[in-house]
């Protein structure tokens, strides 16, 4: 972009000031200006609010224009009637919209009679077709979740849990590792029994994917031997943390008990 710069002296601030315009010379805002001031000392401002922290009590810039650089006694006017209107106003009794105490726009939270009408000629069942409409789903969404995987505190990939034999994934990309993500998000968003794709047309087809709330997977039952199984997995892993928390809890008896020990000798 193509600029032009003009820097001059304002003699509306201190001595030293000086007043730099930049000028657009290219591009959309071609002919447009952005206006700056430097001090005595070379330092920047691009705002009237900086200069007025930068000067702070030592000049008064209540009629300074920034743009033009020059004081202009029409704005310190209209400021003064401006502010007299609103002392006019205040002893008149009107509040002031800016400075008035918040008041409560709520209902009151104290019990108010209530007339409860149990039957009315105007009562109709209402329904949102929009939301009775299932909303369309993404086909095969479950890819999106491939390569990720989990770790721990110390960011070592964690072990991917070995799935029962009974369990096969269907369609493009069917691994273990997507068939896992896919049943665990449908146990996450339903309610409903997680049975795979009952039809045998998905099997040849995937593309269909009939049943869109079951995860895109071959039709599985869960038996009492698997639970069996599954609850002597949780039995052992409680097993295995209760040990390691007794553990922990006699090393640390072990170690202030040294530290009593070292104190009293």
């Amino acid at each position: 972009m193509i600029m032009e710069k003009k820097r001059t002296d304002c003699p509306a601030l201190p001595p030293g000031w000086k007043k730099e315009e930049v000028i657009r010379k290219s591009g959309l805002s071609a002919g447009k200006s952005d206006v700056y001031y430097y001090s005595p000392t070379g330092k920047k401002f691009r705002s009237k609010p900086q200069l007025s922290r930068y000067l702070g009590n030592t000049f008064d810039l209540g009629c300074f224009d920034f743009r033009t650089g020059k004081m202009m006694p029409s704005k310190m006017q209209k400021n003064k009637q401006r502010m007299r209107s609103d002392n006019l106003s205040l002893s008149k009794g009107k509040p002031d919209l800016n400075t008035a105490l918040p008041i409560r726009q709520t209902a009151s939270i104290f019990k108010q009679p209530v007339t409860k009408v149990v039957n009315h000629p105007n009562n109709k069942v209402k329904s949102d077709l929009q939301r009775a409409t299932e909303q369309p789903r993404q086909l095969f969404w479950e890819k999106r979740l491939k390569g990720l995987r989990s770790s721990d505190v110390t960011e070592e990939v964690l072990r991917t849990m070995e799935l029962p034999t009974a369990l096969q994934s269907i369609g493009p990309d069917s691994s273990d590792e997507t068939l896992l993500s896919a049943l665990a998000s449908a146990l996450h968003m339903t309610s409903a029994p997680i049975t795979g794709q009952t039809s045998t047309a998905a099997e040849k087809n995937p593309a269909i994917w009939l049943n869109t709330a079951q995860p895109l997977c071959k039709a599985f039952t869960v038996t009492d031997e698997d639970i069996r199984d599954q609850e002597l997995k949780v039995h052992q892993a409680r097993r295995s943390l209760e040990e390691a928390l007794m553990a922990d809890s006699l090393a640390r008896a072990a170690e202030s008990t040294q530290d009593i020990e070292g104190k009293a000798a």
